[in-house]
């Protein structure tokens, strides 16, 4: 089984190679993905890319929440959409969340997203998708894509001047932020 590579593993600041064909092999990656994506209690994993076990390969994962179903992206092709047609007035601009990363233990940093995005991607099976996402779910998705661009969220971070922190627990378990001086 697999585990999560952190920083500054190699693996991480390469781009990732196309899959080729949708095999055994290539669903055994798949399985071991889900499996230590839900098993991540701390933080609680959204997402993984096949880089952050060591395999330079364009699939990703998502779990937005508990409840959900776990998707799967095999060689994506982002585009991004004119929020006008499909946002609140509201969301239509990009918006700031504060992100982590299972491969960056502890470190947080505020990125600015595109809030909605469409993606051609294969999924478990081979077969060809084309799905439209927005909110959380596209900030998920561009964060995995930058995973496969070899593109850690922090550099997102500080070519946008905004905060990077690190947590630490409380005496009560609760998690405190600590801003990184650069």
């Amino acid at each position: 089984m697999s585990t999560i590579v952190v920083a500054p593993n190699s693996v991480l600041a390469l781009k990732a190679k196309l899959v080729l064909k949708v095999d055994n092999s290539i669903l055994k990656i798949i399985d071991e993905m889900k499996t230590l994506l839900v098993s991540a209690t701390d933080p609680i994993g959204v997402g993984l890319a096949a880089p952050q076990i060591g395999k330079s390969l364009q699939i990703f994962i998502t779990k937005p929440t508990a409840e959900s179903k776990i998707s799967v992206f095999i060689n994506p092709k982002i585009k991004y959409l004119n929020p006008d047609n499909l946002l609140s007035k509201e969301s239509k601009k990009k918006y700031t969340k504060l992100e982590g990363c299972l491969s960056l233990p502890k470190i947080w940093g505020e990125v600015r997203r595109k809030p909605a995005l469409s993606i051609e991607f294969l999924d478990e099976k081979g077969k060809n998708q084309k799905k439209t996402y927005h909110g959380f779910m596209a900030t998920i998705i561009q964060h995995e894509v930058d995973h496969l661009n070899g593109f850690l969220f922090p550099k997102r971070v500080l070519e946008q001047k905004n905060t990077l922190y690190k947590s630490e627990k409380n005496e009560k378990g609760h998690d405190i932020f600590e801003e990184i001086k650069i």
